[in-house]
């Protein structure tokens, strides 16, 4: 099953999850912090690109790894079902340092 998103949305919304906004130039770099204030080697990055109004398939895929999810868990993660806390506790479960 093929899924998009638009940036704007995925942007504010991983900014309420913990991941930290910085402004690359032409993209937008998010760096999750965990709960505790503590950085982590978790990021990823969007496009600031005009033509990338709708991030599809491909891109959401690459975002997920990059999170360390499953694609079907980072559609959770920017559509709200998947909580910070679960989310965390992901990263734990795959020994990420958080």
């Amino acid at each position: 099953m093929s899924i998009s998103r638009d940036r704007e949305t995925i942007k504010e919304n991983l900014q309420k999850k913990g991941f930290n906004l910085k402004d690359g130039g032409d993209h937008w770099r998010f760096i999750y912090y965990s709960k505790d204030g503590k950085k982590t080697a978790v990021h990823t990055k969007i496009s600031r690109g005009t033509k990338y109004k709708m991030l599809r398939d491909n891109l959401l895929a690459q975002m997920a790894k990059q999170c360390k999810l499953v694609k079907s868990d980072f559609k959770d993660l920017i559509d709200c079902p998947l909580s910070r806390d679960v989310y965390e506790k992901k990263l734990e479960e795959q020994s990420i340092a958080i």
